[in-house]
């Protein structure tokens, strides 16, 4: 399991795969969610856009990711 802290309180599907280092661009985002089994919280997501907040859960790519949102002034 690995943490994953973001700023703010959400961040997107898509650029957590980015952020993640599971993908190297944004735009690679639509082609491994279509070829890659994706779970957000247990349930399968397809959708690069889906929103994701603290303490969701992401197994992707062989890893579960777990998001730790941080404060937007720190």
């Amino acid at each position: 399991m690995r943490e994953v802290e973001i700023r703010g309180e959400m961040i997107r599907l898509g650029v957590l795969l980015k952020l993640a280092g599971l993908i190297d661009a944004g735009g690679e985002a639509k082609a491994f969610l279509a070829s890659e089994p994706v779970m957000v919280n247990g349930e399968p997501e397809e959708r690069r856009g889906r929103q994701l907040f603290d303490g969701d859960r992401i197994a992707a790519g062989g890893e579960l990711l777990v998001i730790a949102a941080g404060h937007p002034d720190s």
